[in-house]
């Protein structure tokens, strides 16, 4: 299907709950999109939709500007990054970490975008912090161009914010090492979110790296041999963040093991201590046992003196034990 070279904002028919509408103006800038709007030849429209929306879903079924297979993918139906062409036009799912307020980071928040030299649908469900700095960008008049810009734009803001994300979780990894070096173990569960977090990205992003890859190769008609070198670049920096994200991960492996024997030393350094205890205090109870069963004939029950004597033999043979077990070198 190939997407007229002009486009009015009467024959988009956009819905009413649609985040924004705009045309790039070619100059870094936007113009907003409207009924009675009639789009510039040679410019790309940007619509940029929550897909939960009844009026988007609706819009998203039954516009002419969109071929039928990319109807259930701009729907919430997609999730892997993933790039697939479709005539002129190609449809794009991609990942971004979660900023979102009550959410984690892991909790990946899924872009998909249709786009051609001429039009580009874009949709997701929770806010995508990344578009959102395109959109400023825009504003400001420092945007994208074209389409190829826009979505190198985009994938630029993508891997920043996955690129401070893996530095961060780095960061966590060194405090944990530190605090492991001074015999500090991690809270409970912390060691196990991290590697959560990790694994969750390397699965991810590892496609979405492909993706980029191949956007860079393909000869995709609305994008310059200048915006595949970027997407390149965008790519071969997401690939060293994932070699940092294989690093980490094997570095939380090596935590787990020293978390453990540090837990195992403590523990067998507890049970080392009761034994000893229990030693040390082992004749003793053997003594007071014996001269506890008030039979007749007990020694010393008739001096005065034979509780006080009992009670300073019992401190001779403790100081002995104690004795013996220096010289055994277990204490």
């Amino acid at each position: 299907m190939e997407v007229q070279s002009i486009i009015s904002g009467a024959e988009i028919q956009l819905p009413a709950d649609a985040v924004y509408a705009i045309q790039l103006d070619g100059k870094g800038g936007s113009v907003p999109i409207t009924a009675d709007t009639q789009a510039s030849a040679g410019q790309p429209c940007w619509l940029h939709m929550d897909y939960t929306f009844q009026e988007t879903q609706n819009w998203l079924n039954g516009t002419p500007l969109l071929p039928d297979a990319v109807r259930v993918c701009l729907g919430g139906e997609s999730m892997r990054p993933r790039v697939t062409r479709l005539g002129d036009g190609t449809m794009i799912i991609l990942r971004s970490i979660n900023f979102n307020r009550d959410s984690r980071p892991d909790q990946l928040v899924v872009i998909r975008l249709f786009m051609t030299d001429k039009l580009v649908v874009s949709t997701r469900h929770r806010k995508v912090f990344a578009i959102d700095e395109v959109l400023t960008d825009l504003q400001n008049h420092t945007g994208p161009v074209s389409s190829g810009d826009l979505l190198v734009q985009i994938a630029d803001a993508l891997t920043d914010h996955t690129s401070e994300f893996i530095e961060d979780l780095h960061d966590k990894i060194i405090d944990l090492e530190d605090n492991l070096m001074d015999n500090q173990v991690p809270e409970r569960g912390q060691l196990a979110l991290i590697r959560k977090q990790l694994i969750v990205l390397r699965r991810y992003m590892s496609p979405q790296r492909d993706v980029f890859s191949r956007l860079a190769s393909e000869r995709l008609p609305w994008m310059t041999d200048d915006d595949r070198r970027r997407m390149q670049d965008i790519a071969d920096r997401l690939g060293r963040g994932l070699d940092d994200l294989d690093g980490s991960i094997a570095r939380t492996g090596i935590l787990a093991d020293e978390i453990a024997t540090q837990m195992a030393d403590s523990m067998n350094r507890r049970t080392y201590t009761m034994s000893l205890m229990a030693m040390l205090f082992l004749p003793t109870t053997f003594l007071t046992g014996l001269f506890g069963v008030n039979l007749g004939g007990i020694p010393g029950n008739t001096s005065r003196f034979g509780f006080s004597i009992f009670c300073g033999l019992l401190l001779v043979l403790v100081g002995g034990v104690v004795w013996w077990l220096k010289r055994s070198k277990w204490l």
